[in-house]
């Protein structure tokens, strides 16, 4: 007798940022409420639910939450035949491209989308396109979301409130008596070591001939370490924490917002998050007591310009082809060369970190593994690449975005002429003059949101055709470099690993024996930049 068909269910919930703020508010803990809700749809339709997949994360894209992918792969695999989750909304928020990935997902592993609202059946498609469209509002929700959340930061910063969730070392982070928000109080014991450092930077040590020899930054870090005294986070002290205390204004009582100022860039084709520092950040006196004085802080930083040095001549030429690509895999130091020396008569890939224990190995080894490693991976990338575009053509995902535009339209046209029709209600004394502006005002900027949604697909469209560009022109690069590697001069093999490569993680853990020494007893996790 053939075996029947057992129809298998999961479970997915999330919660978000905004779930965090309302459960502040007292409406309850969201996962718990949620896997009621879905329990008791799951008993109602009679369906046995075998996993459940928990997420606890406010990530804008798939990228950014792990156990969505891991859902995703295992749809992919075709386990499920149903999820069953709150609102179509907890699955993607995230940009056009990562919706239609979701609803590929769904609709080529005939996975049913299970909400107490509706059955989404992805091969339907009426329900496909409520879906997707479900998916498409979700995502302007979340960037109204976006929009309050950093205009309520803002409002803080300027009433003097501390809005990082990491109060500076010296600092512990409280919440406002009688009020809204966090603000910062001296810790006594820590910020005496913080009035140290600044001391001993901006005015130096009393040496027995009775002058004041200033301390650097390596040199601060070197002192705590040898008086026992602990960092925040790691077990010893480095020059970039100490520098990061010493230029921070949050100890002459300032607070700062904007300071890492997240940027968002094409990078091979693809959208990249990058932090970067801006200095020309806002600056607001807080509510928190100083640490430091103002004098003494203004001295530190005078003493910073100073002492700032272009250390390498212009005229150096690189030593190293793996500069800024190999990174300790032990304590994430970047990875640097040494020179042949009457010990050594190569080169050799270091970890600069003074208290890192992972082992050096010849430059030469470490460059032929990562070499070794693209050649291989360059045939199976090359293979999924001509499995992927037959399974998922670029050209039927701007189709998808194509036919999205067709309906925005379709809606921004229905809207003109609600805006034109205001006027003729207005002229009949339908409409009073107040009802016609507030009617007037809501259709404008529904207007503005869908010219905007129009632009962002338009975007979208023309990024696919670009990253669909890249992938043709990736694997020729690589081919290129592994080819012609050891004909190019050490800048040129820099540039060409740079243009193929994010980055690559090195462990040693055992030195090699007399006699070994081209054994590659080491760990290399290359991480190529692969067109999306």
């Amino acid at each position: 007798m053939p075996s029947v068909h057992k129809p298998a269910y999961c479970m997915y919930l999330r919660k978000s940022r905004a779930d965090r703020d309302a459960e502040l508010q007292g409406q309850g803990e969201t996962l718990a409420r949620h896997k009621k809700i879905l329990d008791t749809l799951a008993d109602n339709m009679g369906i046995a639910i075998d996993r459940i997949y928990s997420e606890v994360v406010s990530g804008e894209t798939i990228e950014d939450r792990p156990v969505v992918q891991e859902l995703l792969r295992d749809i992919s695999d075709n386990m499920w035949d149903g999820v069953l989750v709150v609102e179509v909304e907890r699955l993607a928020r995230g940009n056009t491209r990562d919706q239609g990935t979701i609803a590929d997902i769904f609709k080529y592993s005939n996975t049913k989308i299970i909400t107490p609202s509706k059955t989404y059946d992805p091969n339907n498609e009426f329900d496909e396109e409520f879906f997707e469209f479900g998916l498409f509002m979700s995502r302007r929700e979340y960037k109204t979301i976006n929009r309050r959340l950093q205009r309520g930061r803002l409002s803080s910063v300027t009433e003097g409130k501390y809005v990082c969730s990491t109060a500076p070392y010296g600092y512990n982070r409280v919440k406002i008596p009688d009020g809204k928000g966090y603000t910062l109080a001296i810790d006594e014991e820590k910020a005496a070591i913080v009035r140290m450092i600044f001391d001993w930077y901006g005015n130096g040590i009393l040496q027995p001939d009775g002058t004041l020899e200033r301390l650097g930054a390596e040199s601060i870090a070197r002192r705590l370490d040898s008086m026992g005294v602990k960092p925040a986070v790691n077990d010893s002290w480095s020059k970039a924490s100490i520098m990061d205390m010493l230029k921070n204004p949050t100890y002459m009582g300032m607070v700062r917002f904007g300071y890492r100022k997240e940027e968002k860039h094409l990078e091979e084709q693809s959208v990249r998050k990058v932090r970067r520092i801006n200095e020309d950040c806002q600056l607001i006196r807080g509510i928190h007591p100083a640490i430091i004085d103002e004098s003494l802080f203004n001295r530190v930083q005078e003493v910073r310009r100073i002492n700032r040095r272009n250390t390498l001549p212009s005229n150096t030429a690189l030593q190293n082809p793996l500069a800024g690509l190999v990174y300790c895999a032990k304590c994430g130091s970047m990875m640097t060369r040494l020179a042949p020396n009457s010990r050594n008569r190569y080169s050799t890939l270091k970890c600069p970190n003074r208290y890192c224990d992972n082992i050096s190995s010849p430059l030469y080894l470490v460059e032929e593994e990562i070499l070794s490693f693209l050649k291989s991976w360059m045939e199976s990338y090359e293979f999924r690449i001509r499995k992927q575009m037959q399974q998922h053509p670029v050209e039927k995902e701007i189709e998808n975005r194509k036919s999205m535009l067709a309906r925005i339209d379709k809606e921004s046209a229905t809207v003109r002429q609600q805006i034109q029709k205001t006027y003729s209600l207005l002229e009949q004394e339908v409409y009073t003059l107040d009802v016609f502006r507030e009617r007037q005002q809501s259709l404008k900027t529904e207007l503005e949101q869908l010219e905007t949604s129009h632009d962002s697909l338009t975007k979208e469209i023309e990024d696919l055709r670009l990253a669909e560009q890249s992938r043709t022109s990736f694997l020729p690069k690589i081919k290129s470099l592994v080819e012609a590697y050891h004909d190019c001069g050490v800048e040129t093999r820099n540039k060409m690993l740079s243009e193929v490569l994010k980055k690559v993680t090195y462990e040693k853990s055992s030195r090699n024996r007399k006699g070994e020494l081209n054994k590659t007893n080491f760990t290399l996790c290359v991480y190529p930049k692969v067109p999306k």
